[in-house]
């Protein structure tokens, strides 16, 4: 029983030991290191000062794992920052500490020869679509939100901390991760979901289809098709003995639950913002119903006409137009809304 009992107590030292800091990357970001018995929690604050009392926006990003800066083959460090390099964060950071957690299992600074086309981390460039094995088996909803709330825990001890606003935002996947952790964790005072799909993940694919069949793009039979191939697919994410041989299914399987009903039980402010060429977020759509049905008033929805799950116009063949992205006008509205 004392071994047991000293056993326990270890573990607990090793979950709560503090961050390190780790420095300063590129005169940009401060970077701080949780360190647990299975994991290295990396995150970082943009600004490297900690001197200024504020209230923190943590911003939890998508699918994928990409770093949070990268070195290019020239030597020159740049900033993804899981999409927050596309806000206005210079004029954000005047008011907020902004927290972004990298990925897990994934470099905070990658060099740009271990990133593919897409700007993920991959541990050899010659296999381009080959993940970090270790990154795929961390890679599943309560997971995330563990180590979103180690973050939080940490963050609200800071004495450059304000304690009366904590503002939790989250795009596509990080929408789903967003919403169970200010369930559990009281020090959230407002929620921002950016492009969330309410009904998970993999029923957008069927929409998806179905959408396709109605223009014309596929025959019905094909779309049938596709629809069995996908009912196949996510019956076998859902069986226990097929997690154990492929645990890239453990993903599929924990972000493809029904969302909107963790909204349901929130009662802080709410605010869902997507953009309507968005397949992923055609849904929220029908968000407000259930708020009203259930006699709340903490949902704001707000639209963006012709724009894509990114945020980023969309061309007359339906493709994103890069040169024109709205980002930067979405999280300010946002940020406005969080101040009324």
């Amino acid at each position: 029983m004392k071994c047991i009992l000293l056993a326990l107590i270890l573990l607990h030292v090793c979950l709560a030991l503090p961050a390190q800091d780790m420095g300063v990357i590129n005169n940009e970001a401060r970077h701080f290191r949780i360190k647990t018995r299975n994991d290295d929690i990396d995150f970082i604050k943009l600004d490297t000062s900690l001197s200024a009392v504020k209230p923190v926006l943590l911003f939890l990003q998508g699918s994928l794992p990409l770093p949070l800066f990268f070195t290019s083959n020239t030597g020159k460090i740049y900033m993804i920052g899981g999409g927050i390099s596309n806000f206005n964060y210079k004029e954000i950071q005047q008011e907020y500490h902004i927290i972004v957690i990298s990925m897990p299992k994934t470099p905070v600074l990658a060099p740009e020869s271990n990133l593919n086309p897409s700007y993920c981390y991959v541990p050899d460039s010659s296999r381009a679509d080959q993940f970090d094995p270790e990154y795929v088996q961390a890679d599943y909803l309560d997971n995330y939100v563990l180590r979103a709330n180690r973050v939080i825990r940490f963050l609200k001890k800071q004495p450059w901390v304000a304690k009366t606003k904590f503002v939790l935002t989250g795009h596509s996947q990080g929408t789903k991760v967003a919403a169970k952790v200010a369930l559990q964790n009281k020090n959230i005072t407002h929620v921002g979901l950016f492009a969330a799909n309410p009904f998970g993940r993999v029923d957008q694919f069927i929409r998806q289809f179905r959408k396709q069949a109605e223009n014309g793009e596929l025959t019905w039979e094909e779309a049938e098709a596709k629809m069995e191939n996908y009912y196949l697919y996510y019956q076998l994410v859902n069986t226990p003995d097929s997690l154990r041989d492929h645990p890239e299914y453990l993903a599929w399987k924990t972000f493809s639950e029904v969302f909107y009903d963790d909204w349901l039980k929130l009662d802080i402010p709410l605010y869902l913002a997507y953009g309507t060429s968005d397949i992923t977020a055609d849904l929220c759509d029908l968000v407000p119903l259930f708020f009203i049905q259930e006699g709340k008033n903490n949902l704001t929805l707000k639209r963006y006409p012709r724009l894509d799950h990114n945020f980023f116009e969309v061309n007359a063949d339906g493709q994103p137009d890069y040169k024109n992205g709205h980002w930067k006008d979405v999280m300010d509205a946002f940020l406005e809304w969080t101040g009324k």
